[in-house]
């Protein structure tokens, strides 16, 4: 395939073409030429789209996809198809699959389903077997096979010494550990954030200690072994006061936020509505204030969709009984666009792949066109026309966005939404 991309505004910091409006030619897979008004000598394809910006291929850190055993949900295929249609050329695949993703075969079966897709697929495995905490699952053949991180998602390890012995296990072959943290005792049947909102709706609450008792213990273990972690959507003021100690000390630490925890609060929770259920809860509107500040001071390192499916049954239903997560990934650019910098949200999309041990593309001639394509510009209210995916479960329904991702050119194909 060879296309032109014209009249296109490069936005990517490690490219010298930073925040020029260039033509862009791609054959084979390849950045060819990078400059203005390029010729097309052999009658190759020319993509023109209003305002367009591209920049490298966005990567989201957490996505779940429900296959294998939840393909009600959504299955790899539709997945990666999403995700390609809303920008993002890489994802990072949770392993709450059923069977979990906790061994070698695993990893291959989804590597497998996700061949031949514009979207690169990059499986997390499961720290423990069958994701329940017990017995470390089989790391190192993981990693041989393509795992790119240990973690189960939305768990905290309850034994502190089984994530002390995989923190140094995994330092043998530079893995890297999720360390989701919620206290499971403290959370108790906590539901929702902790406070004002959820006192005055009677809903059970989950205190901010439950997420930064956990940090700091993972913090501490940290020090004690060395290696590297990654703390996955943190969520309150503390959090991000925490990680950026921790960094300052030296410790090899990483973190993400949710688009949903950077942009809605649990002020959302007044109508009980169950799409505003999600793990860890929805805080108040000074955390919110200090995760923004995390993301734009350096502390927080990734911001994720932590799209997560959810079937009409286990979703609809009452706020206390339904089951938490959001769907995100058609929203993630346009809501990003509504509190931060673009240059901060294609930074904090692109650049910590190389966390996962992902190679990133810089926008230079003779790279891997690794190209995400956008239009910071325009308003728009997120509708169910907007979702992509097959569950619905979105947070951002009935939601401003600003600006919108056109899709992506990735693995010598060009997929728009």
């Amino acid at each position: 395939m060879k296309i032109i991309i014209r009249n296109a505004k490069i936005i990517d910091s490690n490219s010298s073409f930073h925040n020029q409006t260039v033509d862009v030619l791609v054959a084979d897979g390849f950045v060819k030429k990078i400059g203005t008004s390029l010729l097309n000598t052999d009658n190759s394809e020319e993509l023109k789209l209003e305002n367009l910006h591209i920049s490298q291929g966005w990567f989201d850190s957490s996505v779940s996809l429900g296959e294998p055993g939840f393909e009600d949900r959504e299955t790899i295929a539709n997945g990666l198809d999403v995700a390609a249609k809303s920008g993002f050329a890489a994802i990072a695949l949770q392993p709450n699959s059923l069977p979990v993703i906790d061994n070698q075969s695993q990893v291959n079966f989804v590597k497998n389903k996700a061949n031949g897709f514009a979207t690169q697929l990059f499986p997390i495995g499961a720290l423990t077997k069958e994701s329940e905490g017990k017995d470390m699952a089989e790391l190192f053949d993981m990693k041989n096979s393509g795992a790119v991180a240990f973690g189960d998602y939305a768990k905290s390890l309850d034994n502190a010494n089984l994530l002390k012995i995989a923190l140094q296990y995994v330092q043998d072959f530079d893995g890297l550990v999720i360390a989701f943290a919620q206290d499971d005792k403290i959370k108790g049947s906590g539901v929702a954030n902790e406070g004002v909102v959820a006192t005055r709706l009677g809903l059970k609450g989950i205190p901010d200690l439950a997420e930064e008792i956990q940090i700091v213990r993972n913090l501490f273990l940290l020090e004690y072994t060395g290696g590297k972690m990654h703390i996955p959507t943190i969520s309150t003021a503390k959090s991000v006061q925490l990680i950026k100690e921790a960094k300052a000390k030296g410790l090899n630490v990483t973190c993400s936020a949710t688009v949903h925890h950077l942009v809605l609060t649990d002020d959302k929770l007044e109508s009980f509505d169950s799409r505003y259920k999600v793990t860890p809860p929805l805080r108040t509107e000074i955390d919110r204030q200090a995760l923004i500040n995390g993301v734009l001071d350096g502390t927080i390192d990734l911001i994720t969709s932590d799209h997560n499916p959810i079937d009409i049954e286990h979703k609809k239903m009452e706020f206390d009984l339904a089951k938490n997560g959001t769907i995100g990934l058609e929203s993630a650019f346009g809501a990003l666009m509504t509190v931060l910098p673009l240059e901060t949200i294609i930074e904090k999309l692109t650049l910590g792949k190389s966390i996962f041990s992902i190679p990133n593309n810089s926008l230079a001639e003779g790279e891997i066109a690794n190209i995400t394509l956008f239009n910071p510009e325009g308003n728009s209210v997120f509708t169910k026309e907007n979702i992509l995916s097959k569950s619905k479960n979105s947070a951002f329904l009935g939601t401003n966005l600003k600006g919108k991702a056109y899709g992506i050119l990735n693995q010598g194909k060009l997929i728009l939404g």
